[in-house]
């Protein structure tokens, strides 16, 4: 018998998760964007990861997603699923394949989360918004003119928050990047040519 699931909405901006009320048990993404992130002293902004539909956190006494220790905050209205941990436990010892599926979700998470820290300690700032930019385009982009449209409303203030630097600054890196024809900005909106993006990635 499959465990007994909860679902809601979440309207944007959303804690849905603290270092300190960590999530027990199972969670899936059904719809919308979750942004994990860490605060320094400072008190600014470092994204470690986002989560979209088909993602999954929590945490139980068999499994463990890595998420927990983080903020937890939806980019958009997002549905959530979700199993308390007693009833994931005993459904999950039943059904070894999704164990499988379970190690290959958190394999996949270490080695963005690895990804992320190591561009966000080494590059300078035109790296980290050109890393993040790729990597958002890949992920959640919709090819439009040779461009990924990032399918996230995006302001030049929330991607300063993900990378941990001022909204100035970042405007103007992508003011640079525009009048370079690498992305096309809007209203809340970014377009990536990713090949440009990548090739001046590899020189960062």
């Amino acid at each position: 018998m499959a465990p007994e699931s909860n679902i809601k909405s979440v309207s944007k901006g959303t804690l849905v998760q603290t270092p300190e009320d960590d999530s027990n048990g199972l969670f899936i993404v059904i719809e919308g964007r979750i942004r994990l992130f860490k605060t320094n002293a400072d008190g600014k902004q470092y994204t470690v990861g986002i989560l979209g539909s088909g993602s999954m956190y929590g945490e139980s006494g068999l499994f463990s997603f890595g998420t927990n220790g983080n903020y937890m905050e939806t980019m958009e209205e997002t549905i959530v699923c979700s199993i308390i941990q007693d009833q994931f436990e005993q459904f999950l010892s039943t059904r070894p394949d999704l164990a499988l599926k379970f190690l290959e979700e958190l394999s996949n998470r270490i080695r963005d989360r690895d990804e992320v820290l190591e561009k966000l300690a080494l590059s300078d700032l035109r790296g980290k918004v050109l890393f993040f930019l790729t990597k958002l385009s890949k992920k959640f982009g919709v090819e439009e003119k040779g461009y990924q449209r990032i399918e996230i409303p995006l302001t030049h203030q929330e991607l300063a928050n993900m990378i941990g630097a001022t909204r100035e600054s970042v405007s103007l890196v992508l003011q640079e990047f525009s009048n370079e024809g690498v992305i096309i900005t809007g209203r809340k909106s970014i377009m990536v040519q990713l090949e440009m993006a990548e090739e001046r990635l590899k020189m960062t």
